[in-house]
């Protein structure tokens, strides 16, 4: 009886132990979405050369964020006729490298099942760099911010 107690207490204390220990970030570590490397860097300079066309059809509402950290046409009604084909071409580029950036930057820290983490992430650092007047998705449905 007494070893079992003392057995149980060890237990309980090893438990409570590793339970603080992941709590506390030291088992589990962040993500560093400041990671860089060439396919990273390349993406990123595709991303932004892209957001120049983009930017527009961000501030009309045709466009906007995804809660899963991609982009979306928002309403199409918004775009001239003329623009509609151009406009998912874009949005399927962008959507490409954001899917691969999520993919580098898991990988760049040399945990590539970390790309989930990565992704939601960066899903909320989009949305809250979003300018005023862009759409953004939230509990299924779409908000002017």
């Amino acid at each position: 009886m007494f070893i079992g107690n003392i057995m149980q207490k060890f237990m309980i204390s090893f438990l409570l132990v590793i339970s603080l220990l992941v709590n506390s970030g030291l088992v589990n570590a962040a993500a560093d979405l400041d990671v860089n490397t060439p396919a990273i860097s390349a993406l990123k300079n595709s991303m932004q050369s892209r957001h120049a066309q983009l930017a527009a059809h961000y501030a009309s509402g045709a466009i906007g964020l995804t809660a899963d950290g991609l982009i979306a046409v928002r309403d199409a009604t918004a775009l001239p006729l003329k623009d509609r084909q151009g406009i998912n071409a874009l949005v399927a580029a962008e959507n490409n490298d954001r899917n691969a950036l999520y993919k580098e930057v898991a990988a760049g820290n040399g945990h590539p099942e970390w790309q989930g983490e990565v992704r939601n992430i960066f899903a909320g650092r989009w949305i809250d760099k979003a300018q005023s007047g862009w759409y953004f998705q939230r509990d299924g449905g779409w908000v002017k911010k």
